[in-house]
């Protein structure tokens, strides 16, 4: 029984869990979650202010947590990020991939999207997500053991307008988790992404009316707005000893907005 009871109880006790864009909305949740799990907290955020304050909330409560300036656009950033936290802890357990571009983006024709405003997405969205994946492999292959977690969006099946380069960003990442899921299985790591729905944070959302929130809902089998909480538990899954043998997935976490 006893070989059963971190699978059937997930044990993050101790894990070094790397959460990039941690220092607000939904990162920041995961952060404080994880922390909660036993977890030791990396908050991989460009914004030092903000991942500074996430980093003294969670020791506050007694969990243990590091703040690094990261650029995920930038692969030295990367890298320095990653040589700190090897130095500090000497593995690396788990990565989310949870920094993108998103709210600041104006909703407009993808024809009248500025290509500079296109490039910029695809760079932080994927290509940042492919550079921090890259660079924490050494750790995993040694330890054979890993999770790269990925977040993707429930607007990817939705299809939703406006956003073409957020949107082709997001899918990037189904097909990314895929691949990768299929190149690291034999090391231990395992890659799966997650589709939140429209979820609500404190980051303000000017694009989104009272009434649009009011339809959104409305598509979900769950009739209440998404809040980060609701993704903590799929992120934890994926994380722990539990999912060992799910990887290259797909998991809508969207309160049934969509079915694939």
């Amino acid at each position: 029984m006893s070989d059963l009871q971190p699978i059937v109880f997930p044990s993050l006790k101790e894990r070094v869990v790397i959460i990039t864009g941690a220092g607000q909305g939904i990162g920041r949740v995961f952060a404080k979650g994880f922390a909660l799990a036993g977890a030791r907290i990396v908050i991989a955020e460009r914004n030092m202010p903000k991942a500074t304050d996430v980093a003294a909330e969670i020791m506050q409560a007694g969990g243990e947590a590091l703040a690094i300036e990261t650029d995920v656009a930038d692969p030295a950033s990367i890298e320095r990020m990653v040589q700190a936290v090897g130095d500090t802890y000497g593995r690396i357990d788990v990565l989310i991939n949870n920094a993108a571009i998103f709210s600041t983006l104006a909703m407009r024709p993808f024809e009248q999207i500025p290509l500079a405003e296109w490039e910029e997405v695809l760079r932080v969205n994927v290509t940042g997500v492919m550079l921090c994946s890259r660079a924490v492999l050494p750790l995993m292959r040694k330890a054979k053991w890993g999770r790269i977690i990925n977040m993707s969006s429930g607007a990817v099946p939705l299809g939703r307008p406006g956003y073409l380069h957020y949107i082709t960003s997001k899918s990037a990442l189904i097909g990314m988790s895929r691949s990768m899921a299929r190149e690291l299985g034999a090391d231990g790591i395992t890659v799966n992404a997650i589709l939140p729905g429209a979820t609500f944070t404190e980051i303000e959302r000017k694009t989104v009316t009272p009434e649009q929130k009011a339809r959104i809902v409305a598509m979900q089998c769950v009739p209440r707005a998404e809040a980060p909480d609701d993704l903590l538990g799929t992120a934890l899954f994926l994380a722990s000893e539990g999912s060992a043998f799910v990887t290259g997935q797909v998991i809508n976490a969207d309160g049934g907005a969509t079915h694939t």
